[in-house]
């Protein structure tokens, strides 16, 4: 696989299908045995064009990665969310469809969008990870994150212990 044509731009409302489709492969491959069955199929669910769309609409950024103009991955980022990770700026979230991770995209589009919010001045930033999800931890903690704060997150309705990791 040819990763030359490769691009990271900001996502748009046409871009819906494709982040529904990476949102699916992801989590399937990332959650399976972590989340229960039923509940993370429900969450895959109502991730669909629609939920994309009005997240868009919504202005907080999403960068994706296109390889040939298809897009394999994204991330949501923007200021932290709470408090509770210590840092002024967030990675929400970052996936790659399963057959373009290990490639070096996920770290090329971490840096793009490290360097968009340090534009922004948010140069302290986190990302959370499911306690669980050791491939997670060891992509952030390979960027140079370190392990922080750990806490209780509910997903789709599951208690599941998450870490969080700064970086800056």
């Amino acid at each position: 696989m040819s990763t030359r044509t490769t691009s990271i731009r900001r996502a748009r409302s046409a871009d819906a299908g494709a982040l529904s489709a990476v949102f699916d492969a992801a989590w399937r491959e990332a959650y399976r045995g972590i989340i229960p069955g039923v509940p993370l199929e429900r969450l895959i669910a109502q991730r669909d064009r629609a939920w994309w769309r009005g997240t868009l609409r919504r202005g907080r950024p999403v960068a994706v990665v296109e390889i040939a103009e298809t897009v394999v991955g994204y991330a949501a980022y923007g200021r932290a969310r709470s408090r509770t990770l210590g840092v002024e700026g967030e990675i929400d979230e970052l996936y790659l469809l399963p057959e373009y991770q290990g490639v070096g995209l996920g770290r090329r589009l971490f840096r793009a969008v490290r360097n968009d919010l340090a534009d922004h001045g948010l140069t302290r930033i986190g990302a959370w990870s499911l306690e669980d999800n050791a491939r997670a931890a060891g992509f952030y903690e390979g960027l140079g994150g370190r392990p922080g704060p750990r806490t209780l997150d509910r997903v789709a309705g599951v208690p599941l212990p998450k870490v969080g990791y700064v970086f800056g």
